[in-house]
């Protein structure tokens, strides 16, 4: 049987992964490449998400790719037209042709004496299983577990007689309409389902455990879209990711320098949407500074309007035991529920959950040194995608498909054919800090543990800072004396490929 064999290899169909194809079209217009998607449908996020309300807390200027402008008047968008960004950017550069669905990739292989990657996928749509090579790997799988997101072991659960959905799988056959509706959890998907299913619900309670920062906006950029009436299209979409990334930056940088002011106008803008006579040091007063956990986005205060009417309220209590008809708290409260939403979170997952190995050896991705927050010590020709936890997710992505493209043209400028991130000898006692650092949400800190280490100089570091990352990625140079290029070996050698990050 023969094996297909490509250039490059992509893993994911989602936001990223579709950029990463226009990108390789564009930039690297003669190599082959294609995409290997787990689901039957492309999308990632935006088609995996049907719970009510699903909308980025993002804006879509600097949501949306660095190629492509966000026409729609909505900056906050919702799924579904994400979702048919996302399709017809794939539509009009041809990527959606180089995709493979149903392929859920399960291991990669590399071998050092044909410098290529062997991609085993289990094909969803055939039950049996297919084998690519590539030269190049380029995950952009995402940071979460496809298969089930994170619900905690609440005691009791077993005796509840309603019912239980997690956002992640959203039933379709559920139906709310007039009943009452317990959300447990704080985050993002909580808020937009609170208001969203308060619309047809009697009445819906977010239960969470502590409060989150949260911010009202406008769902429209009323600059943006001045701007489009009176500038061509991608210079006025230019000149609004400036500003959005200018303020981004700024106002995150405020959270690192004087997070008490930072705090006090975020309570002061709920104070404003709530009244004097609402609990907000109870509710929305976090113990932890602004941005040391992600920040929550309501679009035109609709979370706000939601509990200013009778329809929804928040309750901030922790659970003793879920009973027959409802949840019981440690506070003593009991609260009913028809329906019970555990919006409580993602499960993470490390490069699509895939088994990975290096001329045989199993690579330990924490025990690896992460180079630039996308490429691994001591692993060969493999790249991965991971966005911003304090900006949007895409400014990262392209910055990295820009940085596959150059790699690539340069190893064929050199000749080579494998280029490896190598510690320094200078480098090799350096301290090592986790994958994401200075962030205390939940699901990070469950799975810090399996990701890469970063260093403290570049280019062992992950700073989450696009302005850096700019810098560092965009324009550093390509031979670092870092990374290693070589040719195909012709016998594999046994080498270490692991570097301890103690």
């Amino acid at each position: 049987m023969t094996i297909e064999h490509f250039d490059v290899l992509i893993v994911g169909a989602g936001l990223s992964g579709v950029g990463a194809g226009v990108h390789l079209h564009a930039k690297c217009p003669k190599k082959s490449y294609a995409i290997l998607e787990g689901r039957p449908s492309m999308g990632g996020t935006w088609d995996l998400f049907r719970y009510p309300g699903v909308r980025s807390d993002s804006d879509m200027h600097t949501l949306g790719y660095n190629f492509k402008p966000w026409r729609e008047a909505k900056s906050i968008a919702d799924g579904p037209s994400i979702l048919s960004y996302v399709r017809e950017t794939a539509a009009e550069y041809g990527v959606d042709r180089k995709i493979r669905y149903d392929h859920r990739v399960k291991s990669a292989a590399w071998d050092s004496a044909t410098s290529t990657w062997t991609v085993t996928a289990e094909r969803a749509d055939t039950g049996g299983t297919a084998s690519l090579t590539c030269n190049v790997l380029f995950m952009c799988a995402g940071y979460y577990s496809y298969r089930a997101g994170f619900t905690p072991d609440f005691p009791g659960i077993e005796d509840y007689k309603g019912r239980i959905v997690h956002p992640q799988k959203w039933p379709e056959d559920l139906d709310y309409a007039g009943k009452t509706v317990v959300v447990i959890g704080s985050g993002a998907t909580a808020m937009t389902l609170v208001p969203a299913m308060a619309h047809t619900a009697g009445h819906v309670t977010m239960l969470q455990r502590s409060p989150t920062y949260v911010v009202s906006r406008p769902d429209q950029d009323a600059i943006a879209n001045r701007l489009r009436k009176f500038l061509p299209e991608r210079i006025a979409y230019g000149v609004t990711r400036w500003k959005n990334v200018t303020l981004q930056g700024l106002m995150y940088r405020k959270t690192r320098t004087d997070p008490q002011s930072v705090k006090d106008l975020i309570l002061a803008g709920v104070r404003r949407e709530l009244g004097p006579d609402f609990d907000i040091e109870t509710h929305f007063t976090p113990r932890y500074n602004p941005w040391d956990q992600r920040l929550c986005l309501v679009p035109n205060s609709d979370l706000f309007a939601a509990l200013r009417s009778d329809k929804a309220s928040v309750v901030t209590d922790r659970i003793e035991t879920f009973t027959a008809t409802g949840v019981r708290l440690v506070s003593g409260a009991e609260l009913p529920a028809d329906v019970i939403v555990t919006a409580t979170g993602l499960n993470m997952a490390i490069m699509g959950e895939a088994a990975f190995s290096v001329d045989g050896a199993p690579v330990d991705f924490a025990r690896t040194w992460t180079y630039k927050g996308m490429m691994f010590s001591d692993v060969p020709n493999l790249v991965s995608t991971f966005g911003y936890i304090n900006a949007s997710w895409t400014l990262r992505a392209d910055l990295t498909c820009e940085y596959v493209c150059r790699l690539v043209n340069h190893l064929d400028k050199l000749g080579a054919t494998q280029v490896t991130p190598r510690l320094r000898d200078s480098d090799r006692g350096m301290p090592g800090r986790p994958w994401i650092d200075d962030f205390s949400a939940g699901y990070m800190q469950r799975e810090m543990h399996r990701f890469p280490r970063q260093g403290d100089r570049e280019p062992w570091i992950n700073p989450q800072d696009y302005k850096r990352d700019k810098r560092m990625i965009r324009s550093g140079a390509i031979e670092d004396g870092v990374l290693t290029f070589e040719r195909a070996h012709p016998v594999a050698r046994a080498r270490p490929v692991l570097q301890a990050a103690e």
